[in-house]
């Protein structure tokens, strides 16, 4: 079936891993069909939202039988391409990006944090979680031999800017972005912020204004 991902609206696209996680644990135990019902309960995700998430990719499921986890997992499985790996460096081997390399996505086999970079003299030629450390002025060389096009930044916000800046040709196609700086950076690298701090203001917003 021929998708044009372009039309997938963007918030639906960030739900795919969500549901792809959920199927892998169905099938794992063994079960053969799932209700948007019962997707909905496991994921928090109304069962409305669910349908009309997967009816952007054609008829996935049979009114009254629900949904094969069999062939959901394997067609969200080619949709998230599951059979790439995706090779990721990581910039800042502070508190955060030490807990990165150590966790290195063991649940997810298609990501991999190759290698890492800091300033600190003391954390260059360690390994950590069995990623090695390089010193920062070597980034542009090792992104290039080592073929990575995805960079986790936790670095100090005063820094952020200058090192995004020093990917511009070095092929990295996105940046998870930790850091509270809002990077500017070419149209074919693509950023997604994760600031911690809003987050945290944002859920004590909601506790105190939407209560459940």
């Amino acid at each position: 079936m021929d998708i044009d991902q372009t039309k997938i609206p963007q918030a639906t696209a960030k739900r795919l891993p969500l549901y792809y996680r959920y199927l892998k644990n169905l099938s794992a135990s063994g079960k053969q069909r799932v209700s948007s019902a019962e997707l909905s309960e496991a994921i928090k995700v109304d069962s409305a939202t669910i349908r009309r998430d997967f009816s952007y990719f054609g008829a996935l499921g049979k009114k009254g039988y629900g949904y094969n986890v069999h062939y959901l997992l394997s067609f969200f499985s080619k949709t998230l391409d599951q059979d790439e790996t995706t090779k990721v460096a990581l910039i800042g081997v502070g508190n955060l990006g030490t807990a990165f390399l150590h966790y290195n996505f063991i649940k997810n086999n298609n990501t991999k944090i190759e290698l890492a970079f800091d300033a600190d003299e003391e954390k260059v030629n360690q390994e950590i979680g069995g990623v090695p450390v390089y010193h920062i002025n070597e980034f542009t060389k090792q992104i290039k031999e080592k073929d990575i096009s995805v960079v986790i930044l936790t670095v100090p916000v005063h820094v952020a800017q200058s090192i995004a800046d020093q990917m511009n040709d070095t092929g990295i196609r996105g940046i998870l972005n930790f850091t509270p700086a809002r990077l500017t950076v070419p149209d074919h690298i693509r950023v997604h912020h994760i600031d911690l701090a809003v987050e945290l203001q944002a859920l004590v917003y909601f506790m105190k204004h939407y209560p459940v």
